[in-house]
């Protein structure tokens, strides 16, 4: 088969390296000038003009697939398809769930058998001071867009004070000539859990998944949101939570030509599912983390059923996959990454194993000399994956991968999977979300 990533700095890396693995063609576009020739270089094969690569697409027929890697292309994308060529990644609307983040909100309270968080949208900093102000609570701030984790806040203070500082110094500091577009979503106290699938362009494939995200830097869920520090994951399970929520916009996605992943995050209580955001394209590393229970042909069998729509069901392992991810300084931010760690060396120990590569997934590195070595902007190096019929034995995996490897100043949390563990499985059982039976 022929794949062609086109994306702004490799974050699919570890997908192609993958696929190549298996004696696929994996052609790769960068559009972000700082990541060309850095990221995964001397491990891909890269193109200057991905437009230039469609012919060689085409020829592979039914075999020949375009991937995207954001939720910023879905125009692009429909227009590829009515041209004829295999797209997984988004559509116009799809991509719309994830980026306006109130219209995903309006969707969910529509389609799905769910309780929508109050959100109120906003174009104005003073506008949502004010708001807080009459109505103290609790909130959570979110951008619209393409913006970093990072830039979110999760309100403590039950009076809002707290958050009506980060709004104070986010007005003082706006530079862009554009109002911004911003949320203000009703805090909940529940069990975070995300539900995700693929879909074929008409329907679900099967099965969906199941994860849970440890967002914040440090353990304890302190620190920054990163986005993802590791995650827990598992095909199984999944039947209640996904009939309740994503399987009721397949209509939608149907209508809209969406060909790729979606995700679905949320907050469950007792007796509520809801909505947090939807991520209209392959998550970061969650991706990674799944090909860990992927069996049979992995992500070309996926992709081939997804685009030809003659498979509905794809091959897993039973169990869970956790996945951690190993950082070095300054991440999560850019500054001072040239000076602090890029270019330090990736080692592994002497014991270091087959199966244990295979559960090495790689972001931030590039081939220099033969040996692996930081590269990228912000130090977001590779991920370690565990996996087993229970998710003690899967986290048990990853940690014992995660001290073969060897990188100076390496950061990472030792508490992925732990809250599931401890409290969070029992309570998701007792309340009807998770089947007794799953591990």
């Amino acid at each position: 088969m022929r794949f062609l990533g086109i994306g702004e700095d490799v974050a699919l890396g570890d997908m192609y390296l993958r696929l190549a693995a298996q004696g696929h063609e994996v052609r790769v576009y960068v559009e972000d000038p700082e990541a060309q020739g850095d990221v995964m270089h001397g491990m891909l094969t890269f193109t200057a003009e991905w437009r230039r690569e469609l012919p060689w697409v085409r020829a592979a027929g039914d075999e020949g697939i375009m991937l995207f890697e954001t939720s910023l292309q879905g125009e692009l994308q429909s227009e590829l398809r009515a041209e004829g060529f295999n797209v997984i990644g988004g559509s116009p609307r799809g991509n719309r769930l994830e980026l306006d983040r109130n219209y995903g909100q309006q969707v969910a309270g529509e389609y799905m058998d769910v309780q929508p968080a109050r959100t109120h949208p906003f174009a104005s900093f003073d506008e949502a001071i004010r708001f807080v102000r009459e109505h103290a609570g609790r909130y959570v701030f979110k951008m619209n867009g393409d913006y970093a984790s990072f830039r979110n806040y999760i309100g403590e203070l039950g009076d809002g004070a707290d958050l009506i500082g980060v709004l104070t110094l986010k007005r003082d500091r706006w530079a862009a000539d554009h109002a911004p577009e911003f949320v203000l979503m009703e805090y909940i106290e529940g069990i975070e859990v995300g539900v995700g699938a693929y879909f074929n362009g008409e329907q679900f494939m099967l099965p969906a998944c199941l994860d849970w995200e440890h967002k914040r830097f440090f353990n304890g869920n302190l620190g920054e949101l990163t986005g993802e520090m590791g995650t827990l994951v598992t095909y199984r399970g999944y039947g209640k939570l996904f009939e309740r929520t994503l399987a009721r916009v397949g209509p939608l996605l149907a209508a809209d030509g969406y060909v790729g992943y979606i995700n679905l995050n949320t907050i469950v209580t007792e007796h509520r599912i809801v909505p947090l955001e939807f991520t209209a394209r392959f998550g970061y590393p969650g991706f990674a983390i799944l090909d860990a229970l992927h069996a049979g042909g992995g992500w070309a069998e996926i992709f081939h059923g997804m685009v030809t729509r003659k498979a509905l069901t794809f091959q897993t392992r039973p169990g869970y996959a956790l996945g951690v991810a190993l950082t070095v300084p300054p991440f999560p931010y850019p500054y001072g990454y040239a000076n602090l760690a890029k270019g330090m060396p990736v080692s592994f120990r002497s014991d270091l194993t087959t199966d244990d590569r295979d559960g090495l997934h790689y972001a931030e590195v590039r081939n220099e000399g033969g040996g692996i070595v930081t590269a990228g902007s912000i130090g977001y190096v590779l991920v370690v994956t565990g996996r087993g019929e229970t998710a003690e034995t899967a986290r048990e995996g990853a940690y014992a991968l995660a001290r073969k490897v060897v990188i100076p100043n390496v950061r990472y949390r030792t508490d992925i999977g732990e809250s599931f563990i401890v409290k969070d499985r029992q309570r998701l059982q007792e309340w009807g979300w998770l089947p007794c039976s799953t591990g």
